[in-house]
């Protein structure tokens, strides 16, 4: 899979010299039919539900943006409901298209 990353430039503070990747910005991520519905048990994470059903937990974010969760905790509490989107194909060339 491909970096969410990938075409991010790194850019440099002038004042500081400090270096820092550009931000990701992430499509939107509208509901489809052949979405399904989780209710999360504890201990559920983004990355550990992405490798469960994408095989991959660098994908946490398509469940965090398919379910506005924004605010930068990977935790999901328990008996939240959650939509798995299940065709990500879209989903990411959206990314990359928005990102080029």
């Amino acid at each position: 899979m491909t970096s969410r990353y990938q075409n991010r430039k790194i850019l440099e503070n002038p004042n500081t010299k400090k270096k820092y990747m550009e931000s990701t910005i992430y499509p939107k991520v509208e509901p489809k039919d052949s979405d399904f519905y989780i209710i999360s048990t504890a201990g559920d994470r983004l990355d550990l539900l992405a490798n469960t059903y994408y095989k991959d937990p660098s994908m946490w974010w398509v469940i965090a943006t398919a379910n506005n969760l924004n605010d930068a905790n990977f935790f999901v509490e328990a008996g939240t409901q959650l939509r798995i989107p299940a065709d990500t194909s879209d989903i990411l060339n959206n990314l990359y298209k928005i990102n080029k």
